[in-house]
């Protein structure tokens, strides 16, 4: 027994004497890797951190604060006047992990420029992207959105119906994409999509494409957006879409709102028919 305690206290103290040593060690491993993903560590900060505390504090999600602040701030019936309120809270006040302007450019002038009369958004979030989109959309054009969340859908639907867009030109349904893509034909009375927003979940991008090809939803020359398609990223989703054979590929690249340092994009894809 005797021998056990100096040996058990000599291992501690070899311990104590070593960490100091071992930290030190390790210090510009973990310097180098702050400054390089500082801008990850900011918005894991913003999107996580502080909004999970704020989410306590107040009872409310973020989505749900931002949009109190466009009833006190944004004009109603004016969808680009409610986009900017949001992008200003976004920037100022919470981060909300949107669109954001600079996609919402390249998002509107693909709209302006294919004019599609019917238009399918999966993944709603709390309604910027669906703004964007209803206010490009041509005369008599008609936009269905989905999303999976009631909570976030309760938001989107009153940021909708603020901004001016009635039920007969946006129809925005709750439920997963899953389970409304293959009633869209027979419940929703949409026989073609001509222009299809990926916002969701990129995990789920892939599925849903070839869900929609399935039940032959996509006209030839239909465009397919993706959003966030480098950040997180959708891999599976993009070489499937290079890799088929039905489609015409381009990226157009962007940085996240707020932090352009992380790079993203879009993805355009031009449907060619079921080959």
């Amino acid at each position: 027994m005797w021998v056990s305690l100096p040996a058990s206290s000599h291992l501690r103290a070899l311990v104590g004497t070593m960490s100091p040593a071992i930290a030190l060690a390790f210090l510009p491993l973990v310097v180098t890797l702050l400054v390089r993903y500082r801008h990850y560590f900011r918005l894991l900060v913003r999107m996580v951190l502080l909004r999970s505390l704020r989410d306590c504090l107040s009872g409310l999600r973020a989505e749900e604060r931002a949009f109190s602040y466009v009833l006190t701030h944004a004009l109603p019936g004016d969808p680009s006047h409610i986009l900017t309120t949001l992008d200003h809270w976004s920037s100022h006040c919470e981060y909300l992990g949107h669109m954001g302007p600079v996609k919402g450019q390249i998002l509107t002038r693909l709209v302006e420029e294919k004019t599609p009369a019917c238009v399918l958004e999966l993944g709603t979030h709390f309604g910027y992207s669906t703004l964007l989109l209803a206010r490009a959309l041509p005369p008599g054009g008609r936009l269905l959105t989905v999303e999976w969340d009631p909570r976030m859908a309760a938001v989107a639907e009153k940021l909708i119906r603020l901004a001016g867009f009635d039920e007969r030109m946006v129809e925005l349904i709750v439920s997963s994409s899953e389970e409304v893509i293959p009633c869209l034909r027979t419940q929703y009375q949409l026989s073609r999509a001509d222009l299809v927003l990926l916002a969701h979940r990129p995990r789920c991008y892939l599925r849903d494409l070839q869900l929609l090809e399935a039940h032959a939803l996509l006209p030839a020359g239909a465009t397919v957006l993706a959003d966030h398609v480098l950040f997180p990223g959708a891999p599976r989703f993009l070489q499937y879409a290079k890799n088929c054979g039905r489609y015409r590929c381009r990226l157009h690249h962007t940085g996240l709102p707020d932090f352009p340092a992380i790079k993203d994009g879009i993805a355009q894809l031009t449907y060619a028919g079921p080959g």
